[in-house]
């Protein structure tokens, strides 16, 4: 099995930037997520409500992020804003603080996106604890990803998928950090321990999906009920006391630094011993 795509998501919920090679750090990969769009009540938002969010791309330079929508001008954000507001803002029942920017960076997300939005950085201070029942140590954080530092999928999973769909989908609708190829369709739920090249990660929780995985990413519009309804067909299973439709494996790292590239090993360590059962 070898790491076939490395995919980071620089400001939540827009489009990701696919890299060869990235950088490991304490809550993720280096930039993923370390931004996000909050509302006027300083709360997260994505494509959940604004399906639009997938047709901002996001570059990153020596100066900071470029962001880019067909109709406006590329924007120029710096990494941290300069004498920005720091308050509490929040993602789903986290609440962390982060750095506001100014009225220029918001107001062209504004723009972009139709309705009054903020764009919050998380400063390297912040920490925002992975949920107690999942981590591997009490330290590990994350950034603002959904509630884990990393997601990973194999190939042959989403190819599994695709043979239950009437019209096939992109790995891209599920957002993951990781893609491997080589591995069986969704063995990826059991690894408990595994390397990627030189690296160890744990698979601590199944993923489980929502109403994004229905938005075609290309079009920023929802086009249907799939994948999310066939999904819940044949990969529904509870958890938490909750029974939700599960795709892929949310991950941590055993370090908090390391190098990983497309191309690198994967081996497991450890398999699950009594894995979720699906529906």
């Amino acid at each position: 099995m070898i790491l076939s795509e490395i995919n980071i998501y620089p400001i939540k919920s827009l489009r990701g930037i696919s890299l060869e090679t990235a950088e490991i750090d304490d809550r993720g990969l280096k930039y993923d997520r370390r931004w996000m769009l909050v509302d006027e009540n300083d709360r997260f938002v994505t494509q959940r409500v604004l399906p639009s969010m997938a047709l901002i791309d996001v570059a990153i330079g020596t100066d900071g992020l470029t962001v880019s929508r067909e109709g406006l001008e590329p924007l120029l954000i710096a990494f941290s804003p300069e004498n920005g507001v720091r308050r509490p803002v929040t993602v789903f029942e986290s609440t962390v603080e982060g750095e506001i920017y100014g009225d220029d960076v918001n107001e062209w997300f504004s723009d972009a996106l139709g309705t009054r939005l903020r764009l919050a950085h998380m400063p390297q201070a912040s920490r925002r604890p992975v949920s107690a029942e999942y981590r591997v140590r009490e330290t590990d954080v994350v950034s603002f990803a959904d509630g884990y530092p990393f997601l990973l999928i194999g190939e042959s999973s989403l190819a599994d998928l695709n043979t239950h769909l009437d019209k096939p989908v992109e790995m891209r609708r599920f957002r993951p950090n990781f893609v491997v190829k080589g591995s069986e369709p969704y063995e990826e739920d059991r690894w408990q321990e595994f390397r990627i090249g030189a690296n160890t990660f744990y698979g601590v929780k199944l993923k489980g999906r929502c109403v994004v995985t229905t938005i075609d990413p290309s079009q920023g519009k929802f086009d249907g009920k799939d994948p999310l309804k066939t999904l819940s067909e044949y990969r529904s299973a509870v958890l938490n006391g909750k029974r939700g439709a599960f795709f892929g494996q949310n991950l941590i790292a055993e370090n908090a630094s390391g190098t990983i590239s497309v191309g690198d090993k994967v081996e497991v360590v450890v398999y699950k011993d009594s894995p979720v059962k699906m529906k």
